[in-house]
């Protein structure tokens, strides 16, 4: 059995153009999915397994996220006065969620340079890295079962998702072998993004990693690849070799619910699904969205 891990990475430093003019002043994680902020969503997926210790990788104009994840008291006293505990409760839940911590990334060389620089805070530990264009439903624990298959098997593990061959050019592929468990393969090879015609197979990379120490070392050597940058998937194809025993790299298949908050059409659809699954929203949303629906149909 390896150690307990308790720290997680939530690389946070792009500047999400793709939703351009929201984010010309407001970080992409800070868009709200239904009521809550994308980056709080990824947050508590980490300590819901148990990894209370948060570093985020941040790049310039990013200070509302250390903001949310801090105190404000003077709207917690005006909460408190006015006996809206509710309110007060929300405003208090992203503050007192875990121990968060900020470090920038300097220069934007790519989501391995990201991981490195995290290599100070998180010393010679395993940690997680969690992206967060990917939600994972609360529902379906994908983070929980990762840190599984690391203690079991002492390896680096990642998390794979199958996909259509047609949008595997969209993700980094993975090549594997079966293994003893049904949601466990082993990884041998990783291409990123290829198109479908080379791919080795269409499970693949989604943003939820569990990484051991060693990948500072290799990411230390790895040469900058797809556009200039450091990738981790680079890495990540030499330790599944396993030259130096890292212990190889192993993927769990997700099957549950996956909400991309990537782009503007999935980030809408996420909003949506996550609303209608809500007590509080679903009731009144389904009936409308059933008849909205109803309502294309006729026109």
């Amino acid at each position: 059995m390896t150690e307990r891990i308790t720290k997680a990475v939530i690389p946070a430093a792009g500047l999400g153009t793709r939703f351009l003019p929201a984010t010309k002043a407001m970080p992409k994680e800070m868009l709200p999915v239904v009521d809550k902020p994308a980056i709080q969503y990824v947050v508590e997926e980490a300590v819901a397994a148990g990894l209370d210790d948060v570093l985020m990788i941040i790049g310039r104009n990013k200070n509302a996220l250390a903001n949310h994840f801090d105190r404000v008291t003077e709207l917690e006293h005006t909460l408190e006065t006015k006996g809206d505990d509710s309110k007060l409760s929300k405003v208090k839940e992203s503050s007192d969620l875990a121990d968060v911590h900020f470090v920038r990334q300097g220069d934007p060389k790519g989501l391995g340079h990201a991981v490195l620089r995290a290599r100070k805070h998180v010393g010679n530990e395993s940690f997680a890295v969690l992206l967060g264009d990917d939600l994972i439903d609360a529902r379906d624990p994908l983070l929980t079962r990762m840190l599984e298959v690391h203690a079991q098997r002492g390896a680096t593990v990642v998390a794979l998702l199958e996909v259509d061959p047609d949008s595997i050019h969209l993700y980094g592929a993975a090549a594997v072998e079966e293994t003893e468990e049904g949601d466990v393969v082993r990884i041998t090879g990783l291409v990123e993004k290829p198109a479908k015609e080379v791919a080795p197979s269409n499970y693949a990379v989604i943003g939820r990693y569990v990484l051991k120490p060693d990948v500072f070392d290799v990411l230390e050597r790895t040469e900058p690849g797809k556009g200039g940058e450091i990738q981790l998937t680079d890495a990540l194809m030499e330790m599944a070799e396993d030259v130096e025993g890292t212990g190889g790299v192993y993927g769990v298949v997700f099957r549950g619910r996956r909400y991309d908050t990537g782009d503007k059409l999935d980030y809408i659809k996420a909003v949506v699904q996550l609303a209608v699954d809500r007590e509080d929203l679903g009731p009144e949303l389904k009936p409308w969205l059933a008849e909205y629906v109803a309502g294309l149909g006729r026109d």
